[in-house]
């Protein structure tokens, strides 16, 4: 301390006056400016990232938007056409069987939140053996190649030798083709999508599970309520941010389905108009009919409609997320 009032004792007296004496502290660093406040430490840690989507979202984005409005020459180039391509798609007869198609997907795929809920409660229940064991086997399907998984799951709907014609079998119910009736292709397709996300799902709910705090559900052991009471009144509420994660990705990736749809039918299954959907018709026009334009059309209108019902989504989770 002597030191201090000896140090600002010799300070100039104009100086003192200013305010401009710095006095340092015996053991106090010097603050200035460090590595991890240059922008250059900024620019590098960003850097990547924006690029990335900049690059690979962003730009294309634009691209496809102005490709919408242009037509492409069967020797390539493309031609300014305004709102034709749009116009063609909304009088395109095929364009709401694929938005009917992909709905359909959409309902049926969000079935799998409930079961990636109850798969998950039995997994988090307390004293259950081979719990990671079981885990493994649900992530399986999220870590294999969809090519693979159509093809293990074209075998099983076969009609001639599918394996679940035969298990029906020896119930005495005669199975069909699955996958080339109208009336079931898009259903068993969906069953596999559930399927194969059900793993994703299983962890995402894991983990909110086990954030819920133990005494709550302690204290509604003391007031009486029991496992069913606990589940719906206090696990479900609390787990709801990690329900709403789950069916805000559940919807984006359920329309923009489309490897099943291509690996597990082909081009020539007959069911193909029941079961098209909205990212297949966009296969269509771009790769089989050559119309990049059309295409583009096709494809913005879908993120239109993303991002139409992801707002949707946000506006009513505050009705019932709690977060707290």
């Amino acid at each position: 301390m002597t030191d201090l009032i000896a140090q600002r004792s010799s300070a100039p007296i104009s100086e003192l006056d200013r305010g401009r004496v710095h006095v340092r502290v015996p053991g106090s660093r010097r603050r200035g400016r460090g590595p991890r406040q240059s922008p250059l430490w900024a620019v590098l840690f960003i850097g990547p990232t924006a690029i990335g989507l900049l690059v690979f979202y962003l730009w294309p984005t634009i691209r496809t938007f102005t490709m919408s409005f242009t037509e492409t020459g069967p020797f390539g180039g493309s031609t300014f056409v305004g709102l034709a391509n749009y116009v063609r798609l909304f009088q395109d007869p095929e364009l709401v069987g694929a938005l009917v198609n992909t709905a359909e997907y959409t309902i049926i795929a969000l079935v799998g939140i409930p079961i990636a809920i109850a798969i998950a409660a039995l997994l988090n229940t307390t004293g259950l053996k081979g719990r990671g064991a079981y885990r493994t086997l649900y992530f399986i399907p999220v870590v294999t190649m969809p090519a693979a998984i159509a093809l293990v799951w074209r075998m099983i709907y076969n009609g001639d030798y599918g394996i679940l014609n035969q298990f029906l079998h020896l119930f005495g119910i005669e199975g069909k083709s699955w996958l080339t009736d109208p009336a079931t292709a898009l259903v068993a397709i969906a069953i596999v999508g559930i399927w194969a996300g059900l793993g994703t799902n299983i962890v995402i709910f894991l983990a909110g599970l086990q954030g819920i705090p133990d005494t709550i559900l302690e204290a509604a052991d003391l007031d009486g309520a029991g496992p069913v009471r606990k589940f719906f009144s206090i696990t479900i509420p609390l787990l709801s941010p990690s329900i709403f994660f789950v069916s805000v990705v559940s919807v984006i990736g359920a329309l923009q389905v489309f490897d099943l749809v291509y690996m597990m039918l082909g081009k020539s299954n007959p069911a193909i108009p029941d079961t098209r959907t909205i990212v297949y018709l966009f296969y269509e026009a771009g790769f089989i009919d050559n119309q990049r334009g059309y295409a583009a059309a096709i494809a913005f209108l879908l993120l239109i409609i993303i991002l139409v019902l992801t707002v949707i989504q946000f506006r009513l989770q505050k009705k019932w997320v709690h977060y707290e």
